[in-house]
C-alpha cells in the first residue's frame, strides 16, 4: 500500500515548485549529464529533471554489483521506463578493492570512489560533459563520507544546490507521476553490516535473500542488520506490531534462517535509517 506523503501547506508546495523551476533552469546550460541513478526517491527524481532540463543529452547510470539488490534493480528499471528518460547499466567492481572489503567507516568513499571513476570512464567514452548524483538538502545532516569522493571527483549535487528537501522531492515526483515518490528510503546492502565487519559477496547475497523474504511476507520498509549469524531485523514502527505477533514472528524466523542464519531477532527500537552509524564516534 502506498504512503501519503506529509502535508504541505500553500506556501510550502510553492516553495517546493519555485525551487523544482531553479533546479531545471540551472540544469539547462549543460550540454551533457550523467546522473547517478540508484532507483530511489532521490536520484529518479534527479534524472528527471535532468530529462526534462536536457532530453537525450541527460543520461540515467546505475552501478551493478553484488551490494546492489536485484530487487533495487528492477525498481530502477521499472522508473526509468515509466518515466521515459535514458538509461543504461554499468559494472564496478569496488569488492576488487581491499579498503572496501575491510568496511571501515569510510566504505561509503571507496565505493562512490569506483562509481564515479566507472561514470568518468563512461563519459570520456561518450563525450558526456558533466556528471551529478542526487545528494539531498537533509542529507547534509547524516554521516555521508561518499560526499567527499563527489567533491573530489567535481560530482555536480543539483538538488542539494537547490536546497531540496527529502519531503519536497517527494511532493515533487508525486507531482511529475513518478513511481519512486512513496518508495521507501534504501541503501546498498553493504550498509546492514557493522564497520569493521568485512563485506563479502557471500554475505550480502544472505542479506538479500533475508530481505526479499521479509518483503514476500509484505513488509514494506525494514532493514536486516548482520551480527555474526545474528540477523537483527528492523521493522518501520507502523509495521512493528505485525512483526511481533506470535504467528508472523516465526514465519519471519524461519523464513530469514533459511536464507542462512542461526539466529533471529526483531529490533524493539524498529527502523532506522543508518542505524549502525550510532556506534561510530566522530569527531566534529
Amino acid at each position: 500500500m502506498a504512503s501519503p506523503i506529509a502535508a504541505h501547506n500553500p506556501a510550502e508546495e510553492s516553495a517546493a515548485f519555485e525551487k523544482e523551476s531553479r533546479l531545471i533552469e540551472q540544469l539547462r546550460p549543460l550540454e551533457s549529464l550523467l546522473v547517478a541513478f540508484s532507483g530511489g526517491a532521490d536520484s529518479a527524481y534527479l534524472a528527471w529533471a535532468a530529462h526534462q532540463a536536457l532530453g537525450e543529452r541527460a543520461l540515467a547510470v546505475t552501478a551493478l554489483s553484488a551490494s546492489y539488490s536485484l530487487h533495487d534493480r528492477e525498481q530502477a528499471e521499472n522508473c526509468a521506463r515509466a518515466a521515459g528518460f535514458r538509461y543504461e547499466l554499468i559494472r564496478t567492481r569496488e569488492f576488487d578493492n581491499p579498503l572496501y572489503v575491510a568496511n571501515n567507516a569510510d566504505r561509503c568513499y571507496h565505493c562512490k570512489d569506483e562509481l564515479f571513476d566507472r561514470m568518468e570512464a563512461l563519459a570520456r567514452e561518450r563525450n558526456f560533459r558533466a556528471i551529478a548524483y542526487g545528494i539531498n538538502a537533509d542529507d547534509t545532516h547524516d554521516f555521508r563520507p561518499g560526499h567527499r569522493a563527489a567533491h573530489e571527483h567535481r560530482v555536480l549535487a543539483p538538488l542539494l544546490d537547490a536546497k531540496l528537501t527529502k519531503s519536497e522531492i517527494r511532493l515533487l515526483s508525486q507531482r511529475a507521476g513518478l513511481p519512486t515518490w512513496d518508495r521507501p528510503a534504501s541503501a546498498c546492502l553493504s550498509s546492514r553490516v557493522p564497520y569493521g565487519t568485512a563485506v563479502t559477496p557471500e554475505l550480502l547475497d544472505r542479506i538479500e535473500r533475508a530481505e526479499a523474504a521479509l518483503r514476500e511476507l509484505g513488509f514494506r520498509q525494514f532493514r536486516v542488520r548482520v551480527h555474526g549469524e545474528l540477523a537483527r531485523i528492523e521493522l518501520a514502527q507502523e509495521e512493528l506490531a505485525r512483526g511481533l505477533d506470535p504467528a508472523t514472528a516465526r514465519e519471519i524466523a524461519a523464513k530469514v534462517k533459511a536464507a542462512g542464519f542461526a539466529f533471529v531477532t526483531l529490533d524493539l527500537e524498529g527502523y532506522r535509517q543508518g542505524s549502525l552509524n550510532s556506534l561510530l564516534r566522530i569527531k566534529r
